[in-house]
């Protein structure tokens, strides 16, 4: 949603994670009526942290659920925002901005978020913790999560019920996927102060471990191949045990040779993913993001 500015707050120290937080049990059903703004206000989500759950992480596919049946309500309404005007389904509003529960809470705190304008869309159901930063253009789908002090630069996508941590990075052009069926799927999550360059795509609930940094143009799906130079050892994640970059990797785009038949006479590569080190303070230096920029 553009033609809203909120002004940052000069204190931007890192804090815990609101992803420490203890783990709500599952949820038996949710209210139709009610489950926007269980969402807006972080009651709800599509996944939580839990370290007892595969992956550290708990999906919630009754949430999971309740929001897909959303996006079968057929009836559409529009809404004019400043001198533009929007068409879309009547059961997914547009994000409240000024005065949402998550907007107060973020205002209390002394960190209000900062929705520059000029293009930039946010749903409603898409919470934001205090400190968050939205350049535009960029579009925040229903159920995604956004941790504190998070910066989403231009031309970014987060999909539906993507979960991304605390002073996370997601540089110019990155796309976060939605993941909404089916509902025990695990989302895609970017966990705290992980870094994903420009150009960079994460698909079909694939984890971006703690201070995990990937570099630009790096394509990972949740059945990905992630060779690990440092480790000398291959990861791969399955349809249902996604993949999971380690805390702390430092990933580039790479090539492996095709080694047989055609691929190999005409001395073809497939694009791959590689981790070429562990993050280090020369790493810290070149991905940190200005202060005055959050």
């Amino acid at each position: 949603m553009s033609g809203a500015t909120f002004e940052a707050s000069a204190a931007n120290a890192p804090t815990p994670s609101a992803a420490d937080a203890p783990t709500p049990a599952p949820t038996d059903a949710v209210d139709p009526e009610t489950l926007l703004d269980e969402l807006d206000r972080g009651r709800l989500r599509a996944a939580w942290p839990d370290p007892a759950a595969p992956g550290g992480w708990r999906v919630d596919g009754t949430v999971k659920a309740g929001i897909l049946s959303r996006f079968r309500e057929r009836g559409e309404r529009s809404w004019d925002v400043g001198p533009f005007a929007f068409a879309d389904r009547v059961a997914l509003p547009l994000k409240r901005l000024g005065d949402g529960p998550d907007a107060r809470a973020a205002a209390d705190a002394g960190r209000p978020w900062r929705i520059v304008p000029g293009g930039t869309s946010l749903r409603a159901g898409a919470h934001l913790e205090p400190g968050v930063v939205v350049m535009p253009p960029s579009f925040v789908n229903v159920g995604a999560w956004i941790g504190e002090g998070t910066m989403i630069d231009s031309h970014v996508l987060v999909g539906s019920c993507a979960q991304i941590g605390a002073r996370v990075h997601l540089a110019a052009g990155a796309i976060v996927g939605g993941v909404l069926e089916p509902p025990g799927a695990r989302p895609v999550i970017v966990e705290d102060d992980a870094f994903v360059g420009g150009g960079c795509g994460l698909y079909d609930g694939v984890l971006v471990g703690r201070g995990a940094v990937l570099a630009a143009g790096v394509i990972l799906t949740g059945t990905s191949r992630l060779f690990d130079l440092v480790r000398e050892r291959v990861l791969q994640g399955t349809p249902d045990v996604p993949l999971a970059v380690p805390d702390g990797a430092v990933v580039v785009p790479g090539t492996r040779g095709v080694t047989s038949g055609f691929g190999r006479a005409n001395g073809l590569g497939i694009a791959t993913a590689v981790i070429v080190k562990d993050r280090d303070a020369r790493t810290d230096a070149r991905a940190a993001l200005e202060a005055a920029l959050r």
